[in-house]
C-alpha cells in the first residue's frame, strides 16, 4: 500500500466510521451470532497474495459487524461505558502512525514529556491533592496503564516491595535474608471490600500473596467503613498475619458506592501509631480505585461530595479515561504520591537501556513505572480530548449522564407498584428489581425481566446480586444516550414487566392440579349448602 492508496483507503474508512456512529442506533445493541461464527466465514489460512483494500474493507460490515456488541449504542445500559470520541480516534490514528516502543525518554522524548504534562492537567481537573502532580513536593506523578487491573497489580507490587524494605532488617546474609523474605511474604495480606473489583484478588493471586475480603453491608450503602476495616485489621494481627495493602473504591462495580475515605484514613493512622508504639514498622498501602466514577471528579460538586482531598493520605490513585471521559480504550491513569516507590520496585537495568539522560537522573523513564517494558503513545488521545472538549465540555457530558440516571430513577418511583430501587441513582447508575409478594417472586420476576430485556436486543442491561437479592443495573453514561432513549427504555421495561407477571400468573394457573380445582369446587358447594 503506497501513500496514495493509503490516503484513499483512509478517506473511505473515515466515511464508514462516521456513518457507523451516525446510524448506530439502528443496529441491535447486542450481537446475535453464535460461538464460532467467524471461523466459518474466514479462510483457513492467510492469503498468499495481497488483497485490495476495498475487498478487505467490505468484510468489516459483512463479517465483523454482526459479531460486535455496540458499546457506543444509545441503548447500551450494561456494565459501565467504554468511551469513544472523534478526538480520541484521531489520537489513536496518530499514535499508530508515530509507532515506537518508547520505554525510555530517549526513545522519543515527546512521548514521555507529553504524558507527564497531560496527566498533571488531568490531576488538576480531578481536584487531586498536589502530592500526585509531577511538580509536587513529594515527587509524585502519573503514568498511563492499560487498565485499572494493570494499575492495581502495579500498585500492589510497589506496596509489597515498600513493606518488605520497611520491615525486613538490614545486615542479613543473602541466604538468611531470602528465608526471612519468604516467611514474611507468607504472612502478608492484601485487602479489599466485598464491593471492590476482582482485580485486587487477581493481583494477589498473581503475586502469590494472601487476599482477604472485608464485608460491606446495605446499612452502610455497601461502602467500606473505618469500623469494618478496624475489625479486619485486629482479626488479621491476632492470627499473626500482616496486612500491607488495601484497595478502596470510589464507585464500586455493583452499585457505585463510595468508601468512607476519611474514616479509613483515621483508622489506618491509629493502626500505624499503635504499631510504632509496640516497635512495629511498615504501613498499609492504600490504592484508590476510581476506574469508572473517578471521571465525575471533573465536576466540583463531586469533589466536595466525595471528600477527595482525603486521598492525600493514601498512596496511589487510578481512574480510566476510557470509561467515562470520552477517551478511547486504553487509557487508565495511575497516580502515585512518590514515584520512587514505583522505581525501586520495578527497575531492572540492562546495558542496552543506558543513556546519559537516564543515568543523569534528568528524565522520567516510564518503563520503571509499569509491568511491561514497551509502551504506546497513549497520551496523544488524552491531549486531543482535553483540548477539544475542554474541562467545561467534559463537565457537561458527565452531568448529563448523572441527570439521566436521576430521571430514570424518578420513572421507576412512578411505578412503585412494580419496581423497587435498591441503590442509586449514583454516578449514572440505578440498581432496581421488580416488587412482589415474596422474596421468591421478586427474584424470579426480576431474573425473567432481565432475560426479556436482553433477548430483545433493543437494549442491554447487566444483573447483580445484593445480599441475596437479584437485581438489574441500569447505566446512563454512554455518550450517545439522550433522554428519549431512557424514556423509551423505561416504557419497554414496564411492558416486559407486565409480560413477566402475566406469564407467571398463567403458569401458576396451569400448574394447579385437577384435584385442587375439585377441592375448591367442593368447598364452594359446601359453603353454598351451609348458607341455604
Amino acid at each position: 500500500m503506497d501513500s496514495q492508496t493509503f490516503k484513499d483507503a483512509a478517506i473511505s474508512s473515515i466515511d464508514e466510521i462516521t456513518n457507523y456512529f451516525d446510524t448506530i442506533a439502528e443496529r441491535p445493541v447486542v450481537s446475535t451470532v453464535t460461538p464460532g461464527y467467524l471461523r466459518k466465514l474466514l479462510p483457513h489460512s492467510a492469503p498468499q497474495e495481497g488483497e485490495a483494500w476495498p475487498l478487505i474493507q467490505s468484510d468489516i460490515e459483512s463479517k465483523i459487524m454482526p459479531g460486535l456488541t455496540h458499546w457506543q449504542h444509545p441503548s447500551f445500559h450494561a456494565f459501565f461505558p467504554c468511551a469513544s470520541s472523534y478526538p480520541g480516534i484521531l489520537g489513536e490514528l496518530y499514535s499508530a502512525a508515530l509507532s515506537g516502543a518508547c520505554f525510555n525518554w530517549i526513545c522519543s522524548p515527546a512521548v514521555t514529556e507529553l504524558e507527564t504534562i497531560v496527566l498533571d492537567w488531568l490531576a488538576k481537573a480531578l481536584g487531586l491533592p498536589e502530592c500526585f502532580l509531577s511538580t509536587g513536593r513529594t515527587r509524585g506523578g502519573g503514568v498511563i496503564q492499560g487498565s485499572a487491573s494493570e494499575a492495581v497489580l502495579t500498585a500492589m507490587v510497589a506496596a509489597r516491595e515498600k513493606y518488605l524494605r520497611e520491615t525486613v532488617p538490614e545486615g542479613l546474609g543473602e541466604r538468611e535474608r531470602e528465608d526471612v523474605l519468604a516467611g514474611k511474604r507468607g504472612r502478608m495480606v492484601a485487602l479489599g471490600s466485598s464491593g471492590a473489583h476482582s482485580s485486587t484478588k487477581k493481583a494477589a493471586v498473581i503475586l502469590g500473596l494472601r487476599f482477604e475480603t472485608i464485608p460491606v453491608a446495605a446499612e452502610d450503602g455497601y461502602a467500606l467503613t473505618g469500623e469494618k476495616l478496624r475489625g479486619k485489621l485486629k482479626e488479621l494481627r491476632e492470627r499473626g498475619l500482616e496486612p500491607f495493602y488495601l484497595t478502596v473504591t470510589l464507585g464500586t462495580t455493583d452499585v457505585c458506592a463510595v468508601d468512607d475515605f476519611r474514616g479509613i484514613a483515621e483508622v489506618l493512622e491509629e493502626d500505624r501509631k499503635e504499631r510504632e508504639r509496640k516497635g512495629g514498622r511498615g504501613e498499609v498501602w492504600v490504592h484508590v480505585d476510581n476506574a469508572y466514577a473517578g471521571a465525575a471528579l471533573v465536576c466540583s460538586e463531586v469533589q466536595e461530595q466525595t471528600d477527595i482531598k482525603v486521598v492525600e493520605q493514601f498512596h496511589s490513585f487510578d481512574m480510566n479515561m476510557h470509561k467515562w471521559l470520552l477517551t478511547n480504550f486504553d487509557a487508565s491513569c495511575l497516580f502515585v504520591r512518590d514515584r520512587s516507590w514505583f522505581v525501586q520496585a520495578l527497575t531492572i537495568n540492562q546495558a542496552v537501556y543506558n543513556n546519559d539522560a537516564s543515568e543523569g537522573g534528568l528524565v522520567t523513564d516510564y518503563r520503571e513505572w509499569q509491568i511491561p517494558l514497551g509502551r504506546r503513545f497513549r497520551s496523544l488521545k488524552i491531549w486531543f480530548v482535553l483540548r477539544t472538549y475542554g474541562i467545561k465540555g467534559l463537565q457537561e457530558y458527565i452531568r448529563k449522564g448523572i441527570k439521566l440516571g436521576e430521571e430514570f430513577a424518578d420513572m421507576l418511583r412512578s411505578r412503585k407498584d412494580m419496581f423497587e430501587i435498591l441503590t442509586g441513582p449514583s454516578f449514572a447508575l440505578v440498581v432496581f428489581r421488580m416488587g412482589g409478594n415474596s422474596e421468591e417472586d421478586c427474584t424470579m420476576w426480576t431474573r425473567s425481566l432481565c432475560e426479556k430485556i436482553n433477548t430483545s436486543r433493543k437494549m442491554w442491561v447487566t444483573p447483580t446480586v445484593l445480599d441475596g437479592k437479584y437485581a438489574i443495573r441500569f447505566m446512563t453514561g454512554v455518550r450517545t444516550t439522550e433522554k428519549e432513549h431512557v424514556e423509551r427504555a423505561f416504557r419497554s421495561i414496564v411492558g416486559y414487566a407486565d409480560e413477566v407477571m402475566k406469564d407467571d400468573a398463567l403458569e401458576r394457573f396451569a400448574n394447579e392440579s385437577p384435584r385442587e380445582w375439585e377441592a375448591e369446587d367442593m368447598k364452594m358447594e359446601t359453603e353454598s349448602e351451609d348458607g341455604d
